[in-house]
């Protein structure tokens, strides 16, 4: 039977309406990295700007047919060089996003994280996937698999905050948060309980805003309601959590291939925490997830775009 991918769509769908997003495709230099903002480009998702090798872009879009008359091509000899342009474009005003090219994720975050030149904020950078998971009736946000490998307990504030800004960004009616680990339990023994214990309670001093947020809670009664009615969890997010915070990276890592290797799942991915979204995708996506990176990187700055117009009023 033949996927539908309804929410993928519907989220695509939305973003149509919203104005295109200037993005820096960072090193465009294969078909994949090329074609998926070329395709976003004509949903009208994004406004690419091509930043990398002139000749070498170029000559990707003769070898794959692919028509690159009327994009801005900004020549970087390298791809070091073209991260290190496309965040000076980020803070010049000139692009309200980037989008990974044919380059290493690492090479794209460092020169995001850099201090003297990058795109810092208060907080930490973090990964989320949004996964399109059949029979599964809600997207499910994951963080963090891609990036932060071994957070501290700060660094999952961080890491939960920007989680719980993106399902507000996806306008869920209602963020509920599972923060992962083996067992529903707080083991001595088990680092990540304690910490998600502690999170939880942050979120009772409202250190943590914006969502329901319990832990730790094993991944069966986070995402089933008969499993935690079995063990007896009385919690708003038990068996209803559309977010995800797992524990590590090879955590997050394994959690998300299974869903995509074994449950069929899409994994649509985007960084968070720098002044403006990152689109990071794979190579091995295929074309509705890439589009569906570039809708949820709309959706975040138009909501960004909306607070700094609120905040703006307030202040006049």
């Amino acid at each position: 039977m033949e996927r539908t991918h309804e929410k993928y769509q519907r989220l695509i769908d939305y973003c149509k309406s919203l104005p295109p997003i200037i993005t820096a495709v960072v090193h465009p230099c294969d078909r994949s990295s090329l074609a998926g903002a070329l395709q976003a480009a004509e949903l009208g998702l994004i406004s690419p700007l091509l930043v990398g090798p002139d000749k070498r872009i170029r000559a990707v879009a003769q070898e794959c047919g692919l028509d690159i008359t009327g994009y801005t091509i900004i020549d970087a000899p390298h791809s070091h060089a073209a991260a290190a342009k496309a965040t000076e474009l980020v803070r010049e005003g000139k692009a309200d996003a980037l989008m990974k090219g044919s380059l290493h994720t690492d090479e794209l975050v460092a020169a995001v994280v850099s201090r003297e030149d990058g795109l810092r904020t208060a907080r930490r950078v973090s990964h989320c996937f949004v996964m399109d998971v059949p029979g599964h009736e809600n997207a499910l946000i994951i963080s963090d698999a891609a990036i932060n490998i071994a957070p501290t307990l700060a660094d999952k504030v961080d890491i939960l905050q920007n989680a719980i800004d993106l399902g507000h960004a996806l306008r869920l009616q209602e963020v509920r948060v599972a923060i992962l680990s083996a067992m529903e339990t707080v083991n001595p023994k088990v680092p990540s309980t304690i910490e998600a214990a502690a999170l939880c309670k942050m979120v009772d001093r409202h250190q943590i805003t914006g969502a329901l947020v319990d832990g730790p809670l094993a991944l069966d009664n986070a995402i089933d309601l008969e499993a935690a009615k079995t063990k007896k969890i009385d919690s708003p997010v038990a068996g209803r959590a559309n977010v995800l915070i797992v524990p590590n990276l090879e955590a997050g890592n394994m959690l998300a291939k299974s869903l995509s290797f074994l449950a069929g799942a899409d994994a649509a991915g985007i960084v968070l925490g720098a002044r403006v979204p990152i689109i990071l995708t794979s190579r091995a996506d295929s074309v509705l997830t890439r589009l569906a990176s570039c809708a949820v990187a709309s959706l975040v700055a138009s909501t960004r775009r909306e607070q700094a117009r609120v905040i703006g009023q307030n202040d006049g």
